[in-house]
């Protein structure tokens, strides 16, 4: 090849090389590069605009609207949180400014002026999550919120996705306070704590309307790390970093002017309470916040609303009278039990409720062995009769009534009546002649000495008198509840029915109350963000007048002082109670009251494996569970506590007959009685059965029970009503015109 055909080849290379060049300046212009930028852009905005129509804002994810019910004892402690996710949910009114501020200055100090959302914070974060770097930094208050309250914590590129559209969305919905609400109720703050509420009371045991702002800068440092920054747990590396945040945060207020300088210069670092697991449904604790929750479904709030959570619940339980209740329980009972080794034992269950009867609050409640271990709460379960403690209303319903003997005479304290066993009783079209304990018979004696001692024949007759209809309207005025057991009959007036010791607490918290309805309630406020359930009315109408509940009252001094519930007796406060033992010894029971205290225990004999009720005869080898027994020692244990010691109230009482003497007995007849009757002994309340002439149709939840009477010192009487010669000196069997305990037919104060 010559010379000159080299150099053309060479530049015909050169040619084709800058036309190359060209071709690709051509192509990658500044303008062109430009269009496309655009053009890009263009797309991707068209792109997220079609994702911002396409991703609509969805419902709250399940965990962001579970809530935990916070219940509280009366003074304001804490008792018990439900629900697996602690949080309560607070408005903004509930939590000072400065602590809302905190939180701004710690996590989005422009988030009242932005948009809602990081563009640049999130594009780190994507990037970081491409790369594997970690979670995303530099959200705001907003995209933070929509994490928590409507997506997952996954950290994909999607979910980040996500949270920008709809953070930009829930921006233009809803409010700066509405979005700030939601974040403090939704974060994390470690110790199980979800949300500010919940976060207050795990670090400083207040609720977040009492948080300082040195308090609420913490809890917003905690923020980004809870774990690590948790002061009582922490490294002191962590140590270090959590309080460089907290002075972050004290500074980031000063700069937006929502901090005094001043101020800020004299604030120390609020060192958090140590942490302390969550109380638990165990003991007495599930007992009293299922009475706490089923007074609200009384109340009118559904089931499923309690569920859900978020309520803060006060209960009317005092903190210590509780206290005392259970270890009265322990002292007087548990430990004299052997649970493990005796049969008779293993089946004793316990139940107590006791009732202010000036409000009807409900101060102490004792549900049984434990909430865990027994579920059925024995304070306000129903299927046991509540036997001999059901006599006193027979007495109230003949005063109110204002009934009459047999033979026309009026009832009252002093009425004489034949306490034979066995009696048959006049008047009634169905048979019933009770048998009294061990079979013991009494000749003439006062109603005064019938309840005393508890006597069955006394009292059969006397329901009679008044009229088995009569009565249960008197029952069911005071607050017992009816129930298919609830039978009109003789039998009746031994308390065949169910009861619980709440509603037998309500009954005799009524005649404490001079004969004004108490209705017991266990819940003094309950709260929701949605809602606040008034206040319940626990003293209702005078459903009894003040005079019959006042000489009830009068007559059960007396079963205290010289009858069966002997053992409640003490000179350091005046009582008033009635012993009962049911059929077979299933259950005892002890109702009693002071001027300012009512409380009902009872035991129940149960067979849990079998799932039936059995006697409680045996119990810590002590023979008879009387009412008399464990029942009145426990109740005269704890109201000596409750009552801090004693008390020197005493009733005012406005009564209608004062008791006189008893009738004279008759020389020329003997009683009847068991051989294994001691005349020493004064024994305490049997089981017994009826006579023959009850009739078999009888179901046997309406068998008679018995109650403790004294040995017989009087011969029978063989008339329904026996009494004196009603025209003899000082007969207490007389008309109340003309009887000792009356003053111009007029009641006599006492």
């Amino acid at each position: 090849m010559g010379r000159g055909e080299a150099r053309r080849s060479r530049q015909r290379g050169a040619r084709r090389e800058q036309g190359s060049r060209g071709g690709i300046r051509r192509f990658f212009t500044w303008r062109k590069l430009l269009g496309t930028f655009f053009v890009f852009c263009l797309l991707a905005m068209g792109g997220f605009y079609a994702v911002y129509l396409l991703v609509p804002v969805p419902t709250a994810n399940a965990e962001a609207v579970l809530q935990s019910n916070v219940y509280k004892y009366s003074d304001g402690s804490i008792l018990a949180r439900s629900g697996k996710v602690n949080r309560s949910i607070v408005g903004l009114d509930k939590i000072p400014d400065p602590v809302e501020k905190a939180f701004v200055a710690a996590e989005n100090k422009t988030f009242y002026e932005d948009s809602g959302v990081d563009f640049k914070g999130t594009a780190r974060g994507v990037i970081n999550t491409i790369t594997g770097k970690g979670k995303q930094g530099g959200s705001t208050i907003t995209q933070q919120y929509v994490k928590n309250y409507y997506l997952d914590q996954s950290q994909t590129v999607s979910r980040k996705l996500k949270e920008l559209v709809i953070s930009l969305k829930v921006d233009q919905r809803k409010s700066k306070d509405e979005i700030l609400a939601g974040y403090l109720n939704t974060s994390y703050y470690g110790r199980g704590a979800y949300g500010i509420q919940a976060a207050s009371q795990a670090y400083y045991g207040v609720d977040a309307g009492k948080l300082t702002v040195e308090q609420g800068a913490y809890l917003a440092a905690l923020l980004q790390a809870p774990s690590q920054y948790d002061w009582t747990s922490a490294t002191p590396t962590g140590r270090k970093l959590v309080t460089e945040r907290w002075n972050y945060v004290l500074d980031n207020m000063v700069e937006e002017r929502w901090l005094d300088p001043a101020e800020r210069a004299g604030m120390d670092f609020p060192e958090p309470q140590a942490p302390r697991p969550a109380p638990g449904m165990e003991g007495q604790t599930g007992y009293l916040v299922a009475a706490a929750n089923q007074e609200l479904i009384r109340r009118g709030v559904p089931e499923e609303h309690i569920t859900a959570g978020g309520w803060t619940i006060t209960l009317t339980i005092d903190k210590k009278r509780q206290k005392e209740l259970v270890e009265a329980v322990d002292e007087q009972l548990e430990s004299k039990l052997d649970r493990d080794g005796d049969k008779v034992d293993s089946t004793v269950q316990a139940g107590a409720t006791s009732v202010d009867p000036r409000t009807g609050h409900v101060v102490a409640l004792y549900g049984g062995v434990g909430a865990t271990e027994h579920w059925m709460s024995n304070a306000t379960r129903r299927d046991y009769q509540p036997a001999s403690t059901f006599k006193p209303l027979v007495f109230a319903s003949a005063l109110e009534n204002a009934s009459e003997t047999q033979d026309g005479r009026r009832i009252g304290v002093n009425t004489v009546y034949d306490g034979t066993s066995r009696r048959p009783v006049k008047g009634s079209d169905t048979p019933f002649s009770p048998e009294n304990e061990d079979d013991r018979s009494y000749g003439p004696v006062t109603v005064q000495r019938a309840m005393n001692k508890s006597i069955n024949s006394v009292f059969a007759q006397m329901i009679v008198d008044v009229g088995p209809g009569k009565v249960k309207k008197t029952a069911l005025d005071l607050g017992m509840k009816d129930s298919e057991a609830f039978v009109e009959a003789p039998a009746m007036s031994l308390g065949v029915m169910g009861a619980s010791t709440w509603d037998m607490a309500g009954v005799y918290a009524t005649l404490d109350n001079h004969g004004k309805k108490v209705t017991p309630s266990i819940v003094k406020s309950a709260e929701h963000k949605d809602r606040t359930v008034e206040p319940a009315e626990p003293i209702g109408p005078q459903v009894i007048s003040r005079q019959t509940a006042d000489t009830v009252t009068s007559v059960l001094t007396g079963v205290v002082k010289e009858g069966s519930g002997r053992a409640a007796n003490t000179s350091a406060y005046q009582a008033a109670g009635k012993t009962g033992t049911s059929e077979n010894n299933k259950s005892a029971w002890f109702a009693g009251y002071t001027p300012e205290l009512a409380t009902v225990v009872a035991l129940f004999g149960e067979d849990a494996e079998k799932g039936e009720q059995t006697t409680l005869t045996g119990t810590a080898n002590s023979g008879r569970a009387n009412g008399g027994g464990f029942p009145a020692r426990i109740w005269a244990d704890y109201t000596l506590d409750a009552l801090g010691g004693g008390s020197d109230a005493r009733f005012d009482l406005d009564v209608l007959e004062v008791a006189g003497p008893e009738p004279e007995p008759s020389t020329s007849a003997s009683e009847s009685a068991s051989p294994s009757a001691s005349p020493s002994e004064e024994p305490d309340e049997p089981t017994s059965s009826p006579s023959s002439s009850e009739p078999t149709g009888t179901p046997p939840s309406q068998s008679p029970t018995a109650d403790e009477p004294t040995p017989p010192t009087q011969s029978p009487s063989s008339s329904a009503s026996a009494s004196p010669d009603p025209g003899g000196s000082g007969d207490p069997g007389t008309d109340p015109v003309t009887d000792p305990g009356f003053v111009n037919d007029k009641p006599v104060r006492q």
